[in-house]
């Protein structure tokens, strides 16, 4: 052991002084090259002229450096300057209230009607304000007629582009917009937001009169009729005036014999989807029709009218 520790030690001191030895060996290389260096200074001095060029030379490169340091300089402020308006101009561009930005002014005063409610824009025909040109011009196609924008596929026009564009989903059945309660799917939105109130039991539609409530605004125009006696939708065949389209539809079925609606327990069918929930009760037994006089109960309400007679004969 401690001869390999002796032979480590004399291989250490070997490479130090060979390192030595090339230290001493670079140094008296250094002083020789200075020797000859010195030697051919003073055996070959530069010509004057010569002299004269370099220096000239050098002169002109430094000037030449000290321009380009100049320019990058001065475009490094204008840069910076640049950089620096942009920015204030992005700022003074930007909504104090909601943060969006805006290249232009014309389309930050336009943004800023949607937080005043401003409408400085009126249609010359109905009198209808709007926050924005572009809502009015749009708007302006309804008393005109002029539609711009037919659907490839059917043909049909739209006054406007929004309106085909939703129009579209018709054909490519495409819905994007999903219940997150039952996971049912529909083509605009608005339909969506009429079925959440199936869930929420939302009826934002009343009736003045009765005070009864709907979630569509549709099925309180077509209720308000029972008060106004309002019957725009006749029978071709029979004349027979109803309140509604689906009132009107259904009645239509008595003429063509057309029965849409089967029973599922027996196969009788029906035209009418209420017939077909009547006849329901036949089988289940449910019996909703109640006497106020013995509590007899019945399946029918004209089967409970017909009761009712005993009672006052």
């Amino acid at each position: 052991m401690s001869h390999r520790i002796d032979l480590q030690q004399q291989h250490v001191g070997e490479e130090e002084e060979g390192l030595g030895e090339e230290e001493e060996g670079l140094d008296e290389q250094q002083v020789c090259n200075q020797e000859r260096n010195s030697s051919l200074d003073q055996e070959d001095p530069e010509p004057p002229q010569i002299k004269e060029e370099q220096e000239e030379l050098c002169s002109s490169q430094e000037g030449e450096q000290l321009g380009l340091k100049q320019e990058a300089d001065a475009l490094a402020e204008n840069t910076a300057a640049s950089e620096s308006q942009t920015e204030a101009r992005e700022k003074s561009l930007q909504c104090d209230t909601c943060g969006k930005t805006f290249q232009y002014k014309c389309l930050l005063a336009a943004h800023l009607t949607v937080h005043t409610g401003e409408k400085r824009f009126p249609c010359s025909k109905c009198g209808k304000k709007f926050s924005q040109l572009t809502r009015l011009k749009n708007h302006m196609r309804i008393h005109t007629g002029e539609k711009s924008y037919p659907c490839s596929t059917c043909g049909k026009e739209f006054s406007k582009k929004s309106a085909l564009k939703s129009h579209a989903r018709v054909h490519t059945g495409e819905k994007h917009h999903c219940c997150s309660i039952c996971g049912e799917s529909f083509i605009w939105n608005m339909q969506l937001i009429r079925h959440r109130r199936i869930h929420t039991g939302e009826k934002p539609y009343f009736c003045g009169t009765c005070e009864k409530r709907f979630i569509r605004k549709i099925q309180l125009k077509d209720h308000m009729r029972i008060h106004t006696g309002e019957c725009p939708y006749s029978c071709n065949s029979c004349g027979e005036k109803f309140i509604d389209l689906s009132a009107l539809k259904a009645h239509v079925r008595i003429h063509t014999d057309e029965k849409s609606y089967p029973c599922s327990t027996c196969g009788k069918e029906f035209s009418k989807k209420s017939a077909l929930k009547s006849h329901a009760r036949v089988h289940t037994g449910e019996k909703h029709h109640c006497c106020s006089i013995c509590g007899e109960s019945f399946i029918w309400n004209m089967q409970l009218i017909r009761h009712r007679r005993i009672h006052t004969d």
